[in-house]
């Protein structure tokens, strides 16, 4: 009798052990190669995100091209085409004083065709300005010198009839507090003359400065009189010290995320609200101040400043490689060309993949090397148009098929993006399209990541490979919190574990800059003002996943895995988990994410391993609410923390409520 019940006490506690939660790891499977491009990142010009943001020219409206505020856009996949575009007031110029100062646009003015257009300014005294709010101030530290020029001269008599007015005859360039009161950096000019000459300005800071956003740039009159001017600019540091560069945080953070491409110029800004204002890529090259710049589909406007050749600089300063989208004959407010009237856009397109990759001995690969880039950049990705599944005319599988065959002609080892789906294409007029990737882009809330977080684990191996190029858990504003973060985690287990089909992803959109009237689109990845910079929970999710990353997908079987109730009907997982092994390090990488505020106990079982370190690096993020985030004013109120794990070939592990953690098993 006691053998009788020693068998049904073993069989109970072997039934307890079966039904634990519990991982097993099959690291002696782990034969499928992660993708090498599977982490980058996207960009589009949206919420200030160049201008005001990552392009370190600091002055809007340089050249006074615009003398009417843009208002913002909204993004529900579309700019709102019909919404009111403009409002009176001068874009971002103010007056010391609006009765003893005048100004009129002259529109044909200016420096070049280009920038045809300059500002008349009459001070009726001495030390009356000329002001610029900058984006919504200016970067002001200690020990930092700024660079930039100002176009100057005499203005004309505007008829036979009136005499020339007075000219100024020295100007004072000044960073100073938005009150006129502090003066923090600046410099004289002075030499005009009846013909446009550029002046090259520095204005540095002292060793004792204090940190501050409250600054404007005055341009002063040293005497009454007139003067005219145009393409006013004004650069702060760069990363890696580039001429016309990048600003030095937003950089090195996106470095920390080690991105392997980056894909550009991202979405509606490819396509622009109308043929005139799309991304013309031969307008955004050679020298800024021959760049006329474009209307932007978000509301405001485009200097080009970071064109072409800035956004594969910043891939390859960040550790990547280009990923470009080609403009593709169809604009956001419906028109679009096909047949032999789009082939000169396909003729605009195989020139800027030779301006990316051309040697010197071609015509843009020569353009590129006098730009200053003497090194062809890599490039293997091009996608043709973006988010053309909103295009109702049912043109992009004729365009797409020009495209792709007139790209491989010439290039064939490029492998072309679709934006569209397979089945898309062969139900329109291509009834056997070739494919070599598809584009598919996922804006979800939280519990519609985990419902979909093993959506790849069910796609056909034979299709064609997969591009998530746009994806987010969209809760939180103006960055995410940290419920969009464990749903981005969610999700990020889905395409690491399937990076043999999912082989890029990027999240979108990057940046905001998070001044009140900047913002186009909420829940974006990294926060910051003119001064600061900060990385969303949603940032260090993915600055986790993208650093410890194997090159091997390790199996994983799972055993009673936790759900959570998403509604009455309705329940999805409550842990998600993804591992990867590096073959020459023998270091495997275990991601596990806890989605519910109870703590979870794990069983880890490695199989295929002869001999486990007792102790595991652990890097943990967590939070004790799921609306809790980062800010301005927080900006490490939720970090990454490592420490250590106790592990081996069979181990226990807590995962903490509203939790992401990696550990590094070796």
């Amino acid at each position: 009798m006691k053998k009788l019940f020693a068998i049904a006490a073993l069989l109970s506690t072997n039934a307890l052990v079966l039904q634990a939660q519990s991982l097993t790891l099959r690291l002696d499977k782990a034969e499928t190669e992660v993708s090498t491009m599977l982490y980058g990142l996207m960009t589009e010009e949206i919420n200030y995100s160049y201008e005001g943001g990552l392009y370190t020219q600091l002055v809007p409206n340089p050249s006074f091209a615009d003398m009417f505020n843009p208002r913002g856009g909204r993004r529900g996949g579309r700019p709102n085409q019909n919404q009111p575009r403009f409002t009176v007031r001068p874009e971002r110029w103010q007056l010391s004083d609006t009765v003893r100062v005048r100004v009129r646009q002259n529109r044909q003015g200016g420096i070049n065709s280009a920038n045809p257009t300059s500002l008349v300014v009459d001070f009726e005294q001495a030390g009356l300005a000329l002001v610029s709010e900058g984006y919504w101030g200016f970067p002001i530290r200690k020990n930092t010198t700024f660079k930039g020029a100002l176009y100057v001269r005499q203005p004309a008599a505007r008829n036979n009839q009136d005499a020339a007015p007075a000219p100024v005859r020295s100007l004072t360039i000044a960073l100073k507090s938005a009150d006129g009161a502090t003066t923090y950096a600046e410099t004289k000019v002075n030499g005009f003359g009846s013909a446009w000459k550029k002046f090259d300005i520095q204005l540095s800071t002292s060793a004792t400065q204090a940190d501050t956003k409250d600054a404007r740039l005055f341009i002063t009159a040293d005497q009454a009189g007139s003067i005219e001017l145009t393409r006013v600019t004004l650069y702060a540091p760069s990363y890696k010290n580039r001429k016309n560069g990048l600003r030095v945080d937003l950089m090195e953070m996106m470095a920390e995320m080690r991105p392997k491409f980056v894909r550009f110029p991202g979405g509606n800004y490819l396509e622009g609200n109308n043929f005139a204002n799309r991304f013309d890529w031969k307008q955004t090259i050679g020298n800024p101040d021959e760049r006329p710049g474009h209307q932007s589909p978000w509301g405001y406007r485009s200097t080009d400043g970071l064109g072409l050749l800035e956004f594969c600089q910043w891939a390859e300063d960040t550790g990547g490689e280009p990923v470009v989208g080609v403009f593709a004959g169809y604009v956001l407010n419906g028109d679009h060309l096909d047949g032999d009237y789009i082939k000169p856009f396909i003729q605009d397109a195989l020139d800027e993949i030779e301006y990316i990759m051309g040697d010197a001995s071609t015509k843009w690969g020569a353009q590129r090397v006098r730009d200053g880039h003497p090194q062809p950049f890599p490039l293997h990705y091009v996608e043709i148009g973006n988010e053309d599944f909103f295009d109702r005319s049912g043109s992009y599988p004729n365009r797409f098929k020009m495209f792709y065959e007139a790209i491989k002609a010439r290039y064939p080892q490029l492998q072309i993006i679709s934006t569209v789906g397979y089945d898309a294409l062969k139900s329109a007029a291509i009834p056997n399209p070739v494919v070599d990737v598809i584009d598919e882009h996922y804006y979800r809330n939280a519990f519609d990541m985990y419902r979909n977080a093993f959506q790849y684990d069910r796609y056909d191996r034979k299709g064609p490979k997969i591009f998530c190029g746009e994806w987010a858990t969209r809760e939180g504003s103006p960055t995410t919190n940290m419920n969009a973060a464990l749903g981005d985690a969610a999700w990020m287990t889905c395409m690491e574990r399937n990076s043999d089909i999912c082989i890029m992803s990027c999240y979108a959109p990057l940046f905001v800059n998070v001044e009140q009237g900047a913002m186009q689109w909420a829940s974006d990845l990294i926060g910051y003002d003119v001064l600061n910079a900060y990385g969303s929970p949603s940032y260090w999710a993915q600055v986790m996943f993208s650093q410890y990353l194997g090159d091997r997908i390790v199996p994983v079987e799972a055993t009673a895995l936790p759900k959570q109730q998403l509604d009455r009907n309705d329940e999805a997982n409550a842990v998600f988990y993804t591992a990867t092994k590096d073959a020459a390090t023998g270091k495997t990488y275990l991601k596990l994410v806890n989605a519910v505020g109870d703590a979870q106990k794990l069983s880890v079982k490695l199989d295929g391993v002869k001999k486990v370190k007792s102790k595991a690096k652990k890097i943990e993020l967590k939070a004790a609410r799921p609306d809790d985030t980062n800010s301005i004013d927080n900006p490490r109120n939720i970090v990454p923390q490592e420490s250590t794990q106790k592990v081996g070939k069979q181990f226990a592990i807590t995962l903490a409520p509203y939790s992401i953690t990696v550990l590094v098993i070796e």
